[in-house]
């Protein structure tokens, strides 16, 4: 979803009920713990995302830039 929107920031709850396809009840911890597994498994340094990037207080974006 993210990697398909590149630039395109989605919030938990767009990502939690796309994904999930159930209603989002404030399950964040469950996003995060998901974009967590995946940055260790794509990122170089988990510790410093260049792909999945958090846009404070909004949600998560894919990287576009890395796209250009």
């Amino acid at each position: 979803m993210l990697a398909k929107n590149p630039g395109r920031i989605f919030s938990k709850e767009q990502i939690y009920t796309q994904v999930w396809k159930e209603p989002y009840y404030g399950a964040e911890d469950n996003v995060m713990g998901i974009i967590r597994r995946i940055r260790k498994k794509i990122e170089p340094d988990s510790a410093k995302p260049r792909y999945i990037l958090n846009v404070w207080g909004m949600g998560y974006k894919f990287n576009g830039e890395l796209m250009k």
